[in-house]
């Protein structure tokens, strides 16, 4: 199902019959992903005195509650909210939802006991690309990555100086396949948080930070059409279901 996109000034081609998802499910699983010392989520039916609501315990429906932290447990999207005293709703912040990105593979490279992102390898990656969103693949790149359980492994993050390079190429939308951009233990710092929020200036409000996306190998480095789908969470985070889209050639 071929449709013809008018994205600002360009037309795009894109097919809509062949989504590329790239979140992680969430699941009531001790092989759920999971970072920053949580247990896994949990998905149980509700009790009623002695009535147990789910299909199978004689109920007439599957009636659940759920309990998870979109920054521990799965794909999220997150707004400046996460880090300012003001709780910014991702809900009320983002207001579009589809954007040109560019995926980018990227291997992290060795920064005294740490291993990081760059800003001279996103320069290298984007180059003159004018692109809203930036979509980082981390190598290796194995199925691992949807069940890893992240806390104190000290995971790749960002460079400040490389969030301070997106912010200022434009980039609206960060998203990257580790539980954070930042340093899982740096004593609150937040450096590339702050850094592409503009948190001491004119406050990002518009820019998104996703985090624990999951990009397969047969997703070749380049341009795509990006869907950011959220749930509708009052909250500095929510669930996310990023979906890219081939452009295809005229």
């Amino acid at each position: 199902m071929l449709a013809t996109i008018q994205y600002n000034s360009k037309k795009l081609k894109i097919d809509l019959s062949k989504p590329l998802d790239i979140s992680i499910p969430l699941k009531a699983s001790k092989n759920n992903v999971n970072a920053w010392y949580l247990d896994e989520p949990s998905i149980k039916p509700v009790v009623f005195d002695d009535l147990t609501v789910a299909v199978k315990e004689g109920a007439s429906v599957n009636f659940n509650s759920i309990q998870f932290n979109p920054h521990a447990h799965g794909t999220h999207t997150e707004c400046a909210g996460h880090i300012t005293e003001k709780v910014h709703s991702i809900n009320k912040n983002l207001k579009q939802f589809f954007f040109l990105a560019e995926v980018v593979t990227v291997a992290p490279e060795k920064h005294e006991d740490d291993f990081v992102i760059s800003k001279k390898q996103l320069q290298f990656a984007l180059g003159n690309k004018k692109r809203d969103a930036i979509i980082i693949r981390t190598i290796p790149n194995t199925t691992e990555k949807l069940s890893k359980q992240y806390s104190n492994t000290n995971p790749t993050y960002v460079l400040e100086e490389a969030a301070e390079y997106l912010k200022k190429k434009g980039i609206k939308h960060l998203l990257i396949d580790l539980p954070s951009v930042d340093k899982e233990k740096d004593n609150g710092e937040l450096l590339s948080h702050n850094a592409f929020w503009n948190t001491k200036g004119k406050l990002r409000l518009d820019a998104t930070i996703t985090e624990f996306i999951f990009v397969p190998n047969n997703i070749d480095d380049g341009c795509y059409f990006l869907n950011l789908q959220i749930a509708p969470f009052e909250n500095d985070a929510s669930p996310s279901k990023p979906i890219l889209y081939k452009i295809e050639e005229d």
